[in-house]
């Protein structure tokens, strides 16, 4: 014989309710705000059923464990997006022995879906294929365009300057090794061939993946979104807006503001990609084309950089 009891309690001072559905079958359901959780037995199978009041669907007592865990991943992610960006800025302003930071940290971002989640959880951030192949198609012309309005507007405004950002991140390439004697397909091959795979791989799953899953369990999707985005923009002055001169870290306040507010807006597009497209992938392929275009541009147009 199956028994149930539908229980209903209203707080005067908040107005919020909250309904207790009890049954037999040891199972019990909390609906409170249209949040659901299913608290069960590990020994029962809680089928995943929608809700009777909200309609959402009830997780898997499997998923219990993930769930439980999520505040501790979000401390985790955070904890190495300050060690990222502590990694980069070694790797871009430290001495020349210690550029290849700068690629590990990048390896070490994509190995954080493997680190943290498990398959579900991978799955969860969008490391699955894309639902519509025309995504891509979308995804390569935002980030080719993206690419260009940068270029566009530090020319505009800084020429060939120190305030200009392709220029420094030119400058960075200089830096690393003498080019003098390069031809521009070997600038390409050395230079331009691991920015279409480290960064865009590592960054995608590492901030529209891993960080943005982990804030939105504490707060609403476009909130997670800005503050993701946001850290995206303030780590990359380490690409231009902090510089290092011979006298130590120099900040350049408008030029580095101007190319915070383009990251931001380029991260925010990357970041409404994985949410159309249901995948990382389309994410991804932007950002490779973003990188592709601004290689392109310094040693098509800018190369050699002024020092």
């Amino acid at each position: 014989m199956r028994i149930s009891l539908s229980m209903s309690e209203k707080s005067p001072s908040s107005g919020r309710s909250a309904s207790v559905l009890c049954a037999g079958s040891a199972f019990m359901t909390f609906h409170y705000r249209h949040r659901c959780a299913t608290v069960a037995p590990p020994s029962i199978a809680v089928r995943n059923r929608p809700c009777q009041y909200c309609r959402s669907a009830i997780p898997r007592a499997s998923t219990m464990h993930s769930i439980a865990s999520r505040p501790r991943i979000l401390v985790a992610a955070l904890a190495l997006a300050l060690a990222f960006a502590a990694l980069r800025l070694v790797g871009t302003q430290g001495p020349a022995s210690l550029r290849p930071l700068l690629p590990a940290c990048f390896l070490l971002m994509a190995a954080t879906p493997w680190l943290l989640l498990d398959a579900a959880g991978r799955r969860r951030i969008g490391l699955v294929r894309s639902a519509a192949g025309c995504w891509y198609g979308w995804a390569l012309a935002g980030g080719m365009l993206a690419a260009l309005l940068c270029f566009a507007v530090g020319l505009a405004l800084f020429g060939i300057g120190h305030g200009n950002w392709y220029v420094t991140i030119g400058r960075s390439y200089a830096g690393m090794m003498d080019t003098s004697a390069f031809s521009p397909l070997m600038l390409h091959l050395v230079f331009t061939l691991p920015a279409l795979v480290f960064s865009p791989v590592g960054e995608e799953i590492f901030f529209r993946g891993v960080l943005q899953d982990a804030l939105e369990q504490r707060m609403s999707a476009h909130k997670a979104t800005a503050l993701e985005c946001a850290l995206f923009a303030v780590v990359h002055l380490c690409h231009h807006g902090v510089v290092r001169t011979a006298t130590g870290l120099e900040w350049m306040p408008l030029s580095a503001t101007l190319w915070m507010l383009l990251m931001f807006c380029t991260a925010w597009l990357f970041a409404t990609l994985r949410r159309r497209s249901g995948s990382l992938y389309p994410a991804i392929a932007a950002h490779m084309a973003f990188n592709g275009v601004m290689n392109g541009a310094i040693f098509g147009v800018l190369w050699p950089v002024p020092v």
